[in-house]
Parts: structure tokens; sequence; C-alpha cells
């Protein structure tokens, strides 16, 4: 059976939890549309994330890759179509503060994800979930993983399909930020279900 690679984060910044470390922890060791689960949850540094994923990726060879984000404050579903070659944005959890930073020094400016992303969305759609494709995977730990998971793969001369999805809060975070749209995890998780259903 083919093996698929799916990580999300540990909790970030203000947020308590983080609704992508307990989907990749639910479906961890699950099989979904023909692909067995492997679930690993990556810390919120810039300094280790991508590290510790290309470590997973060299230990697994995953046939496929799909890392999960929390976009909180979106309120939809949201593959990225691009990573780009910089690091910046709030501390993360070590503290550190990257500016302008490259993450791949004479790297390309930009990787377009090798997800079937237009698939995704719309058979989350059909089956009446929220889900639009986003152009920015932003220049935080999301990215950061999603640029550098991309550069692996062209450094191998290798594709598969690999790439990144950001999710919304779950109604935990709504709790306790009144502000944030928040969904039901369970939502969430189905939602993810239904778009690794259109891996190959």
């Amino acid at each position: 059976m083919k093996k698929l690679l799916l990580t999300g984060f540990e909790p970030f910044l203000d947020h308590g939890v983080n609704p992508t470390e307990l989907i990749v922890i639910n479906l961890d060791g699950k099989t979904i549309g023909g692909f067995s689960v492997v679930g690993r949850v990556l810390p919120v540094e810039f300094h280790r994330s991508a590290e510790v994923l290309v470590d997973h990726v060299r230990e697994l060879e995953p046939d496929a890759v799909v890392c999960l984000g929390l976009a909180a404050g979106r309120d939809k579903i949201t593959p990225e179509r691009v990573a780009i070659n910089i690091n910046d944005g709030v501390p993360d959890n070590s503290g550190r503060n990257p500016v302008d930073e490259t993450i791949v020094e004479d790297g390309p400016a930009a990787y377009f994800s090798t997800l079937p992303i237009r698939k995704m969305v719309n058979a989350l759609r059909n089956s009446r979930i929220p889900a639009e494709i986003s152009n920015t995977a932003g220049t935080y730990l999301c990215n950061n993983v999603m640029y550098s998971l991309l550069h692996v793969y062209e450094g191998k001369g290798e594709t598969i399909p690999a790439g990144f999805i950001h999710v919304p809060a779950s109604f935990e975070l709504s709790v306790e930020n009144g502000k944030l749209p928040g969904w039901p995890l369970d939502t969430i998780q189905r939602a993810l279900e239904i778009a690794i259903g259109e891996l190959e």
C-alpha cells in the first residue's frame, strides 16, 4: 500500500491548541484512499521544523506528503498553490524572529504545490465543505516547511504529490478568542480525509 506522510504543528503563539496536531494524531495509522497514513507533529521553530520534516521524508520515503497548518482567521479549507523563498514573521516558539531571511540560499524564488489542489477543492465543495485555493502560504512556518519540502524533491529530481493545506481554527480556539471563526474538529478532519482521497 502507498504511504502518506501527514504532518501538523504543535500549538504556537497564544493558541492553546493546534487542530492540525490533533488531526495528525487521529489519522495516524488510518487508511485513506489507498494510502496508509503516517502522522507526525512538527515543532514551530524556524531552525528545526524543515529539518525535522526532511528527516521524516528520508526515513519513510513516502509516496505523498501533505503538510497541515492552522490559518486562524480563515473560514475555508485552503490548499496552498505556492511557497516562496522567504522567512519572515512573528517570533516562533523558540523566540526566533527572522526578517526577510532566505530559506535556501540560491534557491528559486518559489515552488508550486504538486498536490491536486483543484481536484481537492472541487471534491470539498461537492461535499458542501467551504474550500478554495490559496495563493499565499504567508512567510511563517507553514511556508517554510512547504518550500523546504518541495526543494528536497526538486533536488532529488523526483515528483510526488506534495504540498500544504491550511485549515481554519477549531471551536476550542474560537472559544479562546471570540474573534476567530471556528469549525468542529471532526468537520476539519473529515474535510482533510476528503482532500486526501483525491491523491493518486
